[in-house]
């Protein structure tokens, strides 16, 4: 069992490089998430506000994974399991927004929506470019991506419900891509806690 913990602890750990692109996320996440409070409060959406907050949490899931970059696999693996719950809480807490939109019959601004989510998908391809060569990595550096990831096809989705809701004078569209993007964090959420349930198991 010592022989076997040691080896799946001495996994090289992430290089200079990899930290240099998680402090860019962050602070690319960090900027972000007040661009897209103000103008997602601005113009009513529930999709803006949606990845306001996905982009706070994720500012704080960088700076976890900085912080446990040079600790041990278990720890990394802890690490995880907390990045999960802040996307797990991510998408009940959108899909409660949602909900509260579409009693109220809010409708958003279509022009606004569709320039910070272009905004917003620059910022988040970007990372996830910086990213990709880590995807496979331990727990930890595939919450990342997947944060990443998620990110920018949330953005494309936010586009997508800006276009929508121009076109037919309804918040639905709007509505319907706050809830695609509760469902890709929740299911990332899991992902990310069934590997590190697997790396604490092995450890």
């Amino acid at each position: 069992m010592g022989a076997h913990c040691c080896n799946h602890d001495s996994s090289p750990p992430p290089d200079d490089k990899y930290r240099r692109i998680l402090w860019i996320a962050l602070i690319v996440n960090a900027l972000m998430f007040v661009v897209e409070i103000v103008f997602g409060i601005a113009s009513n959406s529930v999709s803006l506000l949606a990845d306001s907050i996905d982009f706070l949490g994720d500012a704080a899931n960088y700076g976890i994974s900085l912080w446990v970059l040079a600790l041990s696999v278990q720890i990394r693996a802890k690490a995880s399991l907390v990045k999960a719950g802040f996307m797990a809480t991510f998408g009940i807490g959108i899909l409660i927004h949602a909900v509260w939109n579409l009693i109220t019959g809010v409708l958003p601004d279509a022009q606004t929506m569709s320039l910070i989510g272009l905004l917003a998908l620059a910022a988040n391809v970007g990372v996830a470019v910086l990213l990709y060569a880590y995807r496979n990595g331990d727990s930890n550096m595939r919450s990342v991506w997947l944060c990443s990831r998620n990110d920018a096809l949330g953005n494309v989705a936010v586009i997508i419900a800006a276009i929508g809701v121009f076109g037919t004078g309804t918040a639905w569209p709007d509505l319907i891509v706050a809830v695609i993007m509760a469902s890709l964090a929740l299911t990332a959420a899991w992902q990310v806690t069934k590997q590190a349930r697997q790396e604490l198991h092995h450890v």
